[in-house]
């Protein structure tokens, strides 16, 4: 069903996710194979599983010729819309939450909303890798604003393209050392009124001054050409520091302030960088190492799609009222917290 912005929708008292879907590339790269392939010349004088050794990261698929942040968005939206029982048309707000994008302009919603055959709003939400969260939190809003009655948020990423493929030598490898642990993939959910539970919280925090802590500077104003900007780049080691110090207290407000413990939750997924990540953040934050979803061995970093892919793993397992945490952790830096409760949608 198509809605006019210039008419008011139903506005619901609650919103909930009531489809979710994910899609991944075919190739399948070993960290031995990648590190092979990547070193080159001095592969011989790095130990031979450093890769996998110093991330956890067995395995990550990789997008081939032809396959692009919207290809992997669109295949995740139509496994989300049948998951709801719902068509394209059916959608009315079309967000594309990503890291990667297609091009500069116009935004990759089109392109997503084009090969869906949709008629929907389509605007673009970006946040490193928080930017699926955001925007599922983006268009709860816009729903209990009453400016659309379905809402689908998409996600396609392509982060194993920034990889330095060809270093120069052993610097440059070890200063594009994180983007190695980059895998692809994308995720979708469908966002509607729901009667009960649904999304109960969201919070989040910012510690902008560490900006330029890891990123890839190309494409924009600052780096508008130039190859060498599309890389990326970012001391993983720093970029962990900056996470310990910004703490747990987002997770700890939220789990006051809902009156909750990590008993009160079927899962939590949180965005994986590698495996000592994890680790980490459970010794932090207490959460029980069975509640997590363990995709990164599998599927490496695959930036926003992450919480995604998780979320669909878990969904046919989960009940009615299940209450599941998601836990952003973005690049700029954000950590974001959502609580979210399964339920049926209102039609």
């Amino acid at each position: 069903m198509r809605m006019s912005a210039r008419i008011p929708a139903r506005t619901p008292a609650r919103t909930g996710i009531t489809g979710v879907g994910s899609s991944l590339p075919e190739e399948v790269v070993t960290s031995e194979r990648l590190q092979r392939e990547v070193a080159g010349s001095f592969a011989g004088s790095l130990p031979p599983r450093l890769l996998r050794q110093a991330t956890g990261i067995a395995t990550r698929r990789m997008a081939g010729e032809g396959v692009y942040a919207s290809t992997l968005a669109a295949a995740a939206a139509r496994k989300a819309l049948a998951a709801a029982r719902l068509e394209a048309l059916d959608i009315d707000l079309l967000l594309f939450a990503s890291a990667t994008r297609d091009v500069a302009e116009p935004a990759t919603a089109h392109i997503v909303q084009a090969e869906l055959g949709s008629r929907a709003h389509a605007l673009d939400v970006t946040n490193a890798c928080n930017s699926f969260v955001n925007g599922i939190d983006v268009a709860r809003s816009m729903l209990l604003a009453g400016r659309a009655r379905r809402a689908l948020v998409v996600t396609g990423e392509t982060p194993s393209r920034a990889m330095r493929r060809e270093p120069a030598g052993f610097a440059e490898f070890r200063s594009g050392f994180a983007g190695y642990t980059f895998g692809d993939a994308g995720a979708a959910v469908v966002l509607e009124a729901v009667d009960r539970g649904g999304i109960l919280d969201v919070d989040c925090e910012t510690y902008s001054e560490h900006w330029d802590v890891g990123g890839i500077p190309g494409g924009g104003s600052r780096f508008p050409r130039g190859d060498d900007h599309t890389y990326f780049r970012g001391d993983g080691h720093e970029l962990r520091g900056v996470f310990e110090k910004a703490g747990t207290a987002v997770i700890d407000r939220t789990l006051h302030r809902t009156g909750t413990t990590w008993d009160d939750y079927a899962r939590v997924l949180v965005h994986q960088v590698t495996v000592p990540y994890v680790e980490r953040f459970a010794e932090l934050t207490g959460v029980p190492s069975e509640k997590l979803v363990l995709t990164v061995p599998e599927l490496g970093n695959i930036a926003s799609a992450t919480i995604g892919v998780q979320l669909d793993r878990v969904h046919d397992e989960l009940e009615q009222g299940d209450r599941v945490m998601l836990v952003g952790l973005g690049g700029g830096i954000s950590i974001m917290t959502m609580v979210w409760e399964k339920s049926e949608a209102t039609r």
